[in-house]
């Protein structure tokens, strides 16, 4: 079974430039992880999967540390989900930055990546 959240979006200040790192601007994130749902699926009780709440969670917290490579802060938040749930399989974070300084009329650019135990 996989747990997702998408486009959470989240004001922060990642990027190479210094001005991005002082004026921030807009991110998205999605999340998904895969998770055994076996249980789950026959107790209907939340203690037996990861809630998707808790995910994004994760994502708001983790987006509040700059780092200057959305692939560092991708990473870290699908190293900080797999180690906080430890059910969890595999996790893959989607990092969108909204209004890229490159001069360019885009919807976004970014990163994904997919950590896997």
């Amino acid at each position: 079974m996989k747990i997702f959240v998408n486009d959470i979006r989240v004001y922060a200040y990642h990027g190479v430039m210094e001005q991005e790192r002082v004026v921030g601007g807009w991110f998205r994130v999605s999340v998904e992880a895969e998770a055994d749902s076996e249980k789950s699926s026959e107790t209907d009780d939340l203690t037996d999967t990861v809630s998707y709440a808790d995910l994004a969670r994760v994502v708001c917290e983790e987006m509040k540390t700059a780092s200057q490579l959305l692939e560092h802060v991708a990473g870290r938040i699908a190293r900080r989900i797999l180690h906080d749930y430890p059910t969890l399989l595999n996790a893959t974070v989607r990092l969108t930055k909204e209004n890229p300084p490159m001069g360019l009329n885009c919807n976004g650019a970014g990163v994904e990546i997919t950590i896997k135990r």
